[in-house]
């Protein structure tokens, strides 16, 4: 039944009419309140996409585009993310470096640190992720030195000989290679045919021990860092950060045997070749060019990658390590970070050593 505006309703009329106006104002505050809260979270999604975009941004290196950084927690390929087996401290406070030292052409990313303490003395974009090349052969070594013993024989495959890049270059097809006289194969000249000779002795194949340098990556905590060959060759999804870098250089360096071999100027070495000796010689400028106290560590080149270096010192008992990527001049770079540590933060006298050449 319906009542004209001009005719007063009855009494129960009137009761049902105000508790349908209540019910409308209720309904209309409800409706008011939705489309506030829609509001809200229209805006809360774009200043988050506005602050994706800008963290994505910052992850681009010379226009080479790098994937997000992974869930807290865990490694850049999901694995459970361990604490870091190296602890260094004062990352990401640049100003409160013992060393400021600003380059005029400086490195993409770069950390200098000490290699007993973990203390940062100098640093730049240490997080940020970039390829690192043939720096990746610091895993691939010490995946071999922890699951084999030097005088294991290595078969020499196909898939070896054929390696692309850098490469020791004589290794015999079928033939079998002592595994210690590949391990300088790896580290000195940077051989990416060893690499993939001793990656299939170790786990099968190249896959499964990508599978494990990975694993190994974050069990070591480094957070930031993805493998996706042993050689470092193929820069697609293999990379890491200088942070992370520093961290392996360490644990490295923990391994007597990696010790000797990065540290080795040159190696005259068993192999079944003609004469029965292979000579090999390391491509570390601060071991070609005699700097003092050098102990190694790893070089690494690609077009997307740059010029990278990781390189260790020691003097008067103070081990220091310098990380550069993307450098147009590491090895420069590296001897004037470690001499200013070594004269200025550690107090020891200048020593004399021979000169760098041009953008070493």
């Amino acid at each position: 039944m319906s009542y004209s505006p001009l005719i007063t309703p009855p009494r129960a009329s009137r009761r049902r009419a105000r508790s349908l106006a209540r019910r409308r104002r209720r309904r209309a505050a409800l409706f008011g309140a939705l489309a506030l809260a829609g509001v809200a979270i229209a805006v809360a999604l774009a200043v988050s996409g506005h602050g994706r975009h800008h963290a994505r941004t910052a992850q681009i290196a010379h226009g080479r585009r790098l994937p997000p950084a992974p869930a807290r927690h865990l490694s850049a390929v999901g694995f459970p993310l361990a604490k870091p087996a190296f602890a260094l401290s004062g990352l990401s406070a640049p100003g409160q470096d013992p060393l400021q030292l600003a380059f005029h052409k400086p490195p993409r990313a770069g950390l200098l640190f000490d290699l007993s303490s973990g203390r940062v003395l100098w640093q730049r974009d240490s997080l940020a992720r970039l390829r690192i090349a043939s720096l990746t052969k610091m895993m691939t070594a010490l995946l071999v030195v922890r699951s084999s013993p030097p005088g294991a024989h290595v078969l020499v495959t196909k898939q070896a000989v054929n390696a692309a890049g850098s490469k020791v270059g004589v290794l015999p097809k079928g033939r079998t290679v002592r595994l210690e006289s590949m391990l300088y194969g790896l580290l000195l000249p940077s051989g990416n045919d060893a690499a993939v000779a001793l990656a299939q002795h170790v786990a099968g194949s190249v896959s499964r021990f990508v599978e494990r340098m990975n694993r190994e990556a974050a069990h070591l905590g480094l957070g930031c860092t993805r493998f996706s060959s042993p050689s470092g060759f193929i820069d697609r999804h293999n990379y890491s950060c200088a942070r992370d870098l520093a961290v392996l250089a360490h644990v490295d360096l923990g391994q007597p045997r990696l010790a000797r071999v990065t540290r080795a100027r040159s190696a005259v070495l068993p192999f079944p070749i003609k004469g029965g000796r292979l000579f090999l010689y390391n491509n570390n400028p601060m071991l070609i060019y005699d700097y003092p106290g050098a102990t190694g560590l790893k070089t690494g080149y690609t077009v997307a990658a740059g010029r990278c270096l990781v390189a260790t010192a020691e003097r008067h008992g103070v081990k220091l390590g310098a990380v550069l990527l993307d450098s147009p001049e590491p090895g420069i770079q590296a001897r004037v970070l470690l001499d200013r540590a070594f004269e200025r933060v550690y107090g020891q006298a200048p020593v004399s050593e021979p000169p760098f050449p041009p953008r070493a």
